[in-house]
């Protein structure tokens, strides 16, 4: 069979979709379940396969070459078409994932990471919960959730490290604290765990507060601190667009930094797969 003839290897496409989606090698193989340089061996005979690269590569960046722009549309329809065919024979029961996500961890980069969980997983039901991280650990504790991505609030160690996020003190950048007054917050509601290290810290050094807002959720608070009614502790990655960290200005105390944690006890190998991803994509957006 000559090379025009021959198929597509499966394996093969879907390692370049990863790379190019996570636009990452090392994000790419945790996906995958396998190394870098398995990754950069498949790209590399597929690139030879179709005779032109479709990646460009620099010791910091990865991204799309021209012709790997227009391939990339004909890889995830070939992928889709392959997880539907296999479902329709009958191959993979259906499945469902209920999965909880901390409300200070989803933040802006959800709609992402659900778009690339179907892209990878169509046949997938997925479920996501989004509450507080000890809710979600809770729930997850009495088998409500399969899977659950919090903010670590104990000395629980069973969980997987994602990320490690840093935390500021952020405000409109007209809002003003008027010297002599207590500082005026915008938080969540208890038992949130970022609201009792925010007012803890402040308690420790001595600064006096009051609450002037209280959300239900981390867009909420977002968007009292974008209307300036007070300041939020908030991780930087989710603060809302234009906000400032205010910290340095008013002498606000440094807040400690806090662990994304993946707990699972999926045991199904598709399932685990699923996870993988989700688990990379974390790791690709949050610093770690």
């Amino acid at each position: 069979m000559t090379d025009a003839l021959k198929p597509l290897d499966i394996d093969t496409v879907q390692a370049f979709v990863r790379v190019a989606d996570f636009a990452s090698f090392t994000r790419a193989a945790e996906a995958l379940d396998t190394s870098q340089a398995a990754i950069s061996l498949k790209l590399k005979r597929l690139e030879e396969r179709l005779g032109y690269r479709l990646l460009e590569r620099t010791p910091r960046h990865v991204r799309l070459s021209p012709q790997g722009e227009q391939f990339i549309v004909a890889a995830r329809a070939l992928l889709n078409a392959h997880e539907r065919a296999l479902g329709d024979m009958g191959a993979q029961p259906s499945r469902r994932l209920v999965i909880g996500i901390s409300d200070h961890v989803a933040g802006p980069d959800l709609p992402t990471w659900l778009g690339r969980l179907a892209a990878y997983d169509p046949l997938l039901v997925l479920e996501i919960r989004i509450a507080s991280s000890r809710d979600l650990v809770a729930a997850f504790d009495r088998s409500e959730l399969d899977a659950v991505i919090v903010r670590n609030e104990g000395d629980r160690q069973d969980g997987e490290v994602l990320a490690v996020e840093r935390f500021g003190w952020f405000a409109a950048p007209t809002w003003q604290h008027t010297p002599g007054r207590p500082l005026r917050l915008a938080t969540m509601a208890p038992p949130c765990g970022v609201r009792h290290l925010a007012v803890r810290a402040l308690d420790e050094a001595h600064i006096d507060w009051t609450e002037v807002f209280v959300g239900g959720g981390v867009m909420a608070v977002g968007a009292a601190v974008s209307a300036g009614l007070g300041v939020a502790a908030l991780a930087h990655r989710v603060a809302p667009a234009g906000a400032v960290d205010v910290s340095e200005q008013y002498g606000l105390p440094a807040l400690p930094v806090s662990e994304v944690v993946l707990y699972s006890r999926i045991s199904d190998l598709r399932s685990r797969e699923t996870v993988r991803t989700l688990s990379a994509t974390f790791r690709g957006v949050l610093p770690r």
